[in-house]
């Protein structure tokens, strides 16, 4: 009895873990490098261009810190991307309006930063058509 007890609780505790890690939620990064950075890029507009006074602000603005969050450890560690002009461009707009939720999280993302803040996501979305 001892025997089918200490095989099959292993058995269980695979099952369990893999099982676990099945678990994803429907807004998760695909893996799909061009694609994510095309949704965090859609998300992160949506983010910014809501008025201040908006009720569903601070939902985008959670939701644009989460995926903020998701990219960065999806794909900071990937080494291939760190030569694409896109992803050194895409990881310069998320520190910006990353530092700026964390630093001022009740004051609005100033025009200045807004401005600059589109102007890379159209260099990230047009290297990401020249596959850059």
């Amino acid at each position: 009895m001892k025997r089918y007890w200490s095989r099959l609780l292993p058995l269980v505790l695979v099952v369990v873990i893999g099982l676990m890690g099945c678990n994803s939620s429907p807004g998760a990064l695909t893996g799909d490098y061009r694609q994510d950075t095309l949704a965090i890029v859609t998300t992160l507009r949506t983010a910014l261009e809501l008025p201040q006074d908006s009720p569903d602000k601070a939902a985008a603005q959670a939701e644009a810190r989460k995926k903020i969050n998701d990219f960065a450890a999806r794909y900071q560690r990937d080494s291939s991307l760190f030569g694409l002009a896109s992803f050194t461009t895409m990881r310069t707009a998320l520190n910006s309006l990353a530092g700026h939720y964390s630093s001022y999280p009740n004051r609005p993302v100033p025009k200045k930063l807004k401005d600059r803040l589109e102007q890379e996501f159209a260099q990230v979305e047009a290297a990401l058509k020249r596959g850059a």
